[in-house]
């Protein structure tokens, strides 16, 4: 084969190299996220991969902060299925997380006797958004809302394959029966 003949073989391989099909990126799951527990540098969300994990953003002075109570029994009822809750102080709304993570995890140890892992404390909205919540906020819950978080207390349902599985207003409670029913089935 002549040399100009090799190159003119070499650059159509090359170009039906070039036109293949590109491979679909698959998206990331949400337990690759890389996010430090409040009080050390453990990372978080990867030590939950393969379970169910129910994210929630935090704040010890709202209105919604006895929600903690709910969130630590939903924790204690479901841990030996493979479940856990994550709180994610965040003090963007209101100012009502201003502590230091000893303040934190002080308080939420001796009021509501938390014993789900805590993060550190992150920006949930805006320029600032962690990656842990741009990769939640596509997400809608059951009226809709989908894009920034609205509140303290907004809860996202993680399962096992890391994908989200469903959004819950703040307004909704870790008693209520239908953040509970999907507790159950991501479990099952």
């Amino acid at each position: 084969m002549s040399f100009l003949a090799h190159v003119v073989c070499s650059r159509k391989r090359t170009s039906l190299a070039n036109q293949r099909p590109t491979r679909k990126v698959h998206a990331m799951s949400v337990y690759d996220v890389k996010i430090k527990a409040l009080t050390s540098a453990t990372e978080v969300l990867g030590a939950r991969q393969g379970g169910v994990t129910l994210v929630v953003n935090v704040a010890s002075k709202c209105g919604l902060t006895p929600q903690y109570t709910g969130l630590e029994a939903l924790h204690k009822e479901f841990a030996a299925e493979g479940f856990s809750v994550v709180g994610v102080p965040c003090n963007q709304f209101g100012a009502q997380e201003p502590g230091s993570a000893e303040e934190i995890t002080t308080f939420c140890s001796t009021s509501y006797g938390v014993t789900f892992p805590l993060t550190e404390k992150i920006e949930v909205n805006g320029a600032g958004r962690h990656a842990l919540y741009s990769s939640l906020t596509s997400v809608a819950d059951a009226e809709g809302h989908s894009g920034d978080i609205r509140w303290n207390f907004e809860k996202f349902l993680i399962g096992k394959d890391g994908k989200v599985i469903a959004r819950f207003s703040p307004m909704v409670t870790p008693e209520d029966e239908t953040l509970r029913a999907a507790i159950r089935a991501a479990l099952n």
